[in-house]
């Protein structure tokens, strides 16, 4: 069933009303018409049965029939942050991961990220990126839409360690000396609702300067298994491992 994530004052009592490109994907791309079901989630994370009693020129009227108690949600908050790869890799990690169950995205411009995005796109590039998330998160059946932030320097995601419980990178070096326990003893003991902040390299990886700076402002290295992942895959496999140590262990 199609689901859509609408505005808390979409909602008023036992009604939603539908506006804008998800009342046109509902008309002319579901073709749905008045009887027929959707999913409608507010932003407080609730999401809802509804049935279409109303399709007018400005939008369309949906009345509640029951909440959805089931809870797809992973049982932290965890944010990605992502130095920018090239080409169209950024998209494949914002699509996978908000499958995966990523809470927020933010992409890092690091030493070795090739990747230059001008000021004047960016606004259109976010548009594009949190069109993506929201698309996946629909597919996915997320409760919420992920965020998408604005592409920020390295320097300052060493100030935010203060934000969050844990704060990991995935450092490549790490496997090469053998150390692959990090990663595991830290998920044994992440707490319900904690906030977990994970930093993946670009093509190329972390530097050795931006290793040294991580560790000091409060980072763990982890390595992520014994092969070199690609930086789009690092992401991925590290919200697999955190599913796999929080839901289903």
């Amino acid at each position: 069933m199609q689901r859509y994530f609408l505005k808390n004052d979409q909602f008023q009592n036992k009604r939603v009303w539908i506006t804008g490109q998800d009342a046109h994907h509902i008309v002319r791309v579901m073709r749905l018409a008045v009887g027929d079901k959707a999913i409608v989630c507010n932003e407080n994370k609730a999401c809802y049965h509804m049935t279409i009693i109303a399709v007018e020129p400005n939008g369309v009227l949906g009345e509640i029939t029951e909440q959805i108690k089931e809870n797809t949600e992973l049982p932290v908050a965890v944010t990605v942050a992502q130095g920018l790869p090239k080409g169209d890799k950024f998209e494949l990690i914002l699509q996978k991961g908000t499958e995966c169950g990523a809470a927020q995205f933010m992409p890092v411009k690091m030493e070795r990220s090739v990747v230059k995005i001008d000021a004047k796109k960016e606004v259109k590039k976010i548009e594009r990126w949190q069109k993506i998330v929201k698309e996946a998160a629909e597919q996915a059946h997320r409760q919420m839409v992920p965020v998408v932030h604005k592409v920020i320097p390295f320097e300052q995601v060493l100030t935010l360690v203060e934000n969050f419980d844990i704060c990991l990178f995935a450092y490549e070096e790490a496997a090469k000396i053998g150390d692959m326990s990090k990663l595991k003893k830290t998920l044994t003991k992440v707490l319900p609702e904690s906030k977990i902040l994970v930093l993946i390299g670009p093509e190329g990886g972390i530097s050795k300067s931006e290793e040294i700076k991580l560790i000091e402002a409060g980072f763990t290295a982890c390595a992520i298994g014994p092969r070199i992942l690609r930086s789009e895959t690092a992401p991925i496999y590290i919200l697999s491992a955190i599913s796999y140590a929080l839901e289903l262990s």
